[in-house]
């Protein structure tokens, strides 16, 4: 069975390349999910990309994919990151290792964005490699699959076994 991996990406997300180039580059949000399928499909994973400037969506898709048993969840909550414990609470609840993302180095920025919600209850945690960022994830969750059991699931939180 081949294994899937959501990359759920939330508010103003959609305005990559557009929004602040000079703190998020050039790349669109066309081009992460480009580079998300050449990963994924490097390391023989099916791929859902899903982007919703809605909190309550995305939370949906947490549970969506723990409902599909899907093999893990990259995300990158934007500014939910520092602001929704509902988002963090969703991450906590399922059995799925998830990697937060960000394309800029939160910890690099406004004293606002250096608190996560989400990185306590999270896998693994990335920032400031721009959109790599997403390959980097997709690569280290294919890592953690392959050290994986066949028969084993997740082992709690978002951080998963």
């Amino acid at each position: 069975m081949v294994k899937s991996v959501y990359v759920l990406n939330g508010p103003n997300l959609n305005l990559l390349g557009t929004r602040e180039p000079e703190t998020y580059g050039s790349a669109t949000l066309k081009d992460v999910e480009r580079l998300c399928r050449e990963r994924a499909k490097a390391h023989r994973l099916d791929l859902e990309f899903r982007q919703s400037n809605h909190e309550g969506e995305l939370i949906d898709w947490i549970h969506e994919a723990a409902a599909k048993q899907a093999a893990g969840i990259v995300l990158n909550a934007g500014g939910y990151t520092h602001t929704s414990v509902a988002i963090r609470d969703a991450v906590a609840a399922v059995n799925v290792p998830v990697v937060e993302v960000h394309v800029s180095n939160i910890f690099g920025r406004e004293h606002f964005r250096h608190h996560s919600h989400i990185a306590g209850v999270a896998k693994a945690s990335l920032c400031g490699f721009g959109i790599a960022g997403y390959g980097l994830a997709i690569d280290g969750l294919a890592a953690l699959i392959a050290r994986l059991p066949s028969s084993a699931g997740g082992a709690g939180s978002g951080r998963g076994p």
